[in-house]
């Protein structure tokens, strides 16, 4: 077997596949856990991986990081703020952004004035893109902060590619088909953090979440969780279940430009964060979160992968350029 089931509930199934089969294994088994991830993205948009590239310790450094920068004074934080879709690096802070599916600014800033989002984040690019430098923050106050990120950056840059590989695979294309739309690593790494927060909160405000029901905007997203829960994917029948952490494992989904690059025979599934499942007394812990958004070049021409329709009539959408969409999606988002 090359997947077993990380989530089955609603109608909603969410393979766990070892991915060290694609990476290592025989091309039969490279082959079924193409399929196999084809699959969970077809059917439910997202997959847990587990055996995949990312080192533990490599994780662990870019979590205790994390923590400590949100643990800095808010004046140091905002010093590295996050600054224009564009540019879309820096720090966010609570409130700042609201995910959703709405697509104009106007929509979003009434419900961010409502039921603000109870996160903060600081988003990495592409490191020496012309124009748009990373803000980072001072040395001194974070050792090493820097040239850790970066590596971590470059460890999921590479695993973008190997799982855009198994996708070509499992769609009977060539493995390398992906490569020239996805070797630049114009992606974005988020630090996420939910600071700790009364449970009556919730209570008071039955609307309040954590981060706003939404869909990723790119081809992918690397989720990686720690062990607190919240995250909640919509089922088929329109219920929210639980995808809850399995140690060692990614969660991975698809985003809007890889479903409208297949022809939306790949889903991007909405998920949201919420109320931490059980109850811890008064108050909920922090909860940290690492999200690496994976995206095509930003100069790539988005068409519709081959095999994904037999006539022009069946294309269900426009070309489009890469970057010109994600600043698009982000503008609303901010």
């Amino acid at each position: 077997m090359a997947s077993d089931a990380a989530v089955s509930k609603e109608g909603l199934v969410i393979p766990l596949i070892d991915f060290s089969r694609f990476l290592h294994g025989s091309p039969e088994e490279r082959l079924n856990t193409a399929r196999a991830i084809l699959h969970g993205f077809q059917t439910a948009g997202f997959i847990y991986l587990s055996n995949h590239s990312i080192e533990p310790a490599s994780l662990k450094r870019a979590f205790d990081h994390s923590a400590r920068f949100f643990a800095q004074k808010t004046e140091d934080k905002l010093s590295v703020a996050w600054t224009t879709p564009r540019a879309n690096r820096g720090y966010s802070a609570p409130g700042r952004e609201k995910v959703s599916q709405l697509q104009t600014e106007e929509e979003v800033e009434k419900i961010r004035n409502a039921v603000p989002d109870l996160k903060e984040s600081f988003e990495i690019g592409r490191e020496g893109e012309p124009g748009y430098p990373n803000p980072w923050p001072a040395e001194g106050a974070l050792t090493n902060f820097k040239g850790e990120m970066l590596e971590f950056f470059e460890e999921c840059r590479l695993m973008h590619v190997e799982v855009m590989r198994a996708i070509a695979v499992g769609m009977g294309l060539e493995e390398g088909f992906f490569d020239s739309f996805v070797d630049v690593g114009d992606n974005t790494l988020r630090l996420l953090h939910y600071p700790s927060v009364k449970a009556e909160v919730f209570k008071i405000n039955p609307g309040q979440v954590r981060a706003g029901e939404h869909s990723d905007y790119g081809s992918i997203t690397l989720l990686f969780q720690d062990n607190r829960g919240g995250l909640q994917v919509q089922s088929p029948t329109g219920q929210f279940v639980d995808a809850t952490p399995i140690e060692g494992t990614i969660v991975v989904n698809a985003g809007d430009l890889l479903a409208r690059w297949s022809n939306d025979t790949i889903k991007s599934t909405i998920h949201r964060v919420v109320e931490p499942p059980g109850k811890e007394g008064i108050e909920y812990p922090p909860r940290y979160s690492i999200a690496y958004f994976c995206n095509p070049n930003f100069k790539s021409h988005i068409e519709a992968i081959p095999g994904t329709f037999a006539t022009e009539e069946e294309k269900k959408y426009q070309g489009i350029n890469s970057g010109d969409y994600l600043v698009q999606r982000l503008t609303a988002t901010y």
